[in-house]
């Protein structure tokens, strides 16, 4: 089993560190979840199927994401309150080259 260490800041503005692990197949979105930091009902709204944007986050530090796909771009290009730093958690799947990634949850529609 492997873990890593994210911060996630929720939309009250706390910041909570979080183990995540990467041999799950979990999105952030999913994390963000399980760990109960958005009132159930504003985050991943579509299941996690880039269609909805509800998962946004603003990334805060970038430890080695991969690169945004065509979905979430477009995605984004619809969404509202996005920033240049915005991505969907449910794009985002934990792995060992996320360690020290920091997020902000965007503020929900």
């Amino acid at each position: 089993m492997s873990d890593i260490n994210i911060k996630i800041t929720d939309r009250e503005g706390v910041t909570h560190d979080v183990v995540a692990p990467t041999d799950m197949s979990m999105n952030l979105m999913e994390i963000i979840r399980s760990y109960e930091l958005a009132e159930e009902g504003t985050i991943g709204v579509c299941g996690g199927m880039a269609m909805c944007a509800s998962c946004q986050v603003y990334v805060i530090n970038d430890p080695g994401l991969e690169p945004m796909g065509d979905e979430e771009d477009a995605m984004l290009a619809e969404a509202y309150h996005v920033k240049d730093n915005s991505r969907l958690g449910c794009q985002l799947h934990m792995m060992d080259a996320m360690e020290g990634l920091e997020v902000e949850i965007a503020p929900y529609p």
